[in-house]
């Protein structure tokens, strides 16, 4: 009896294993962001978009009356990260970046955007 036990487990365990282990989804951050310097009138937010859509993430950018480009990211945690060191450093060419604020950053069950789009 033991044994018929046994081997009905170590069968059934053989067909299962080779499925591996399941794989978690990954992890959906999103956060507001401003950048502040000269970020208007020198493409920031069609970079900032192109950027956005090359690392996967969705969201939107524009610009405020104050000067400053605003926006919202959402996405792996790993892609949201590379965006903001690129907020932070690159920007588009002929801008130069003073400052950035992050805000409101939290784990997110889900998208709540389609792709990463410029409002005007």
């Amino acid at each position: 009896m033991k044994f018929c036990l046994l081997a009905t487990f170590l069968t059934c365990f053989a067909l299962i294993a080779p499925l591996g282990p399941v794989m978690a989804s990954p992890k959906l951050l999103s956060l507001e962001f401003e950048v502040f310097g000269r970020v208007q009138g020198v493409f920031f937010r069609k970079y900032t978009q192109k950027q956005g859509k090359e690392l996967g993430l969705r969201g939107w950018c524009m610009n405020t009356p104050q000067g400053s480009v605003l926006g919202q990211l959402e996405g792996e945690a790993s892609q949201v990260e590379k965006m903001k060191n690129w907020l932070r450093k690159t920007g588009s060419p002929k801008s130069r970046i003073d400052k950035v604020d992050f805000r409101g950053e939290k784990t997110v069950p889900e998208y709540s955007f389609v792709d990463f789009s410029v409002r005007r």
